[in-house]
């Protein structure tokens, strides 16, 4: 459900991209609409309002919503002040990156990687087990990002299809392929023994 929630911004800044872009006028104010300066702000605004309703609800907000709020609002803001759309395609792989900084760190700061304090409650696995996950969620920030980047400045046509579906279908078949690996290296709890 979480990430279906964290989707609802990025569908908003594609459905709005698309649109064709024109002038609305709104209680005397002229307002540009469709295109990739109003999709970014539909993209902040959205952020902030999801996230702040987020927030209101569960009184927190998880550490990965806080830095993709803060990186939507740098990068998203950024790109309206400066009006340059390859700051906000810098978004992403920045994004993407941190977070396998993250995982990357994890492996030397406390004595859990981060998708075991992530899972470990739900799910029991050898300690290698654990590891290798953790390593594969490195590898698939990084190719997530090296992807977006890639498409973002080579492909700039199909960019936001590709930030949209191209990196929903990315991490469905990566979240696909991590249960399979769960499945096959889970221990049975006391209970099933």
């Amino acid at each position: 459900m979480k990430q279906i929630v964290d989707f609802i911004p990025l569908l908003l800044f594609f459905i709005v991209y698309k649109l064709e872009p024109r002038t609305v006028e709104v209680a005397d104010l002229s307002v540009a609409v469709g295109g990739i300066f109003s999709a970014t702000a539909m993209l902040i605004a959205s952020s902030i309002i999801v996230y702040a309703g987020l927030f209101i609800h569960q009184r927190r907000l998880e550490k990965s919503q806080w830095l993709t709020l803060v990186a939507c609002l740098l990068f998203g803001g950024l790109t309206l002040a400066l009006h340059s759309e390859a700051i906000l395609k810098w978004k992403a792989p920045v994004l993407n990156w941190l977070f396998a900084l993250a995982f990357i760190g994890s492996h030397f700061i406390g004595e859990k990687t981060l998708i075991q304090r992530m899972m470990g409650h739900a799910v029991q696995l050898p300690p290698a087990q654990w590891t290798q996950l953790n390593v594969a969620w490195i590898l698939f920030f990084l190719v997530c990002g090296f992807a977006n980047l890639f498409v973002a400045f080579v492909y700039p046509a199909i960019w936001v299809d590709f930030k949209v579906f191209g990196s929903l279908g990315l991490t469905l078949l990566f979240i696909a392929g991590q249960a399979v690996y769960l499945v096959r290296h889970m221990q049975p709890t006391s209970e099933e023994s």
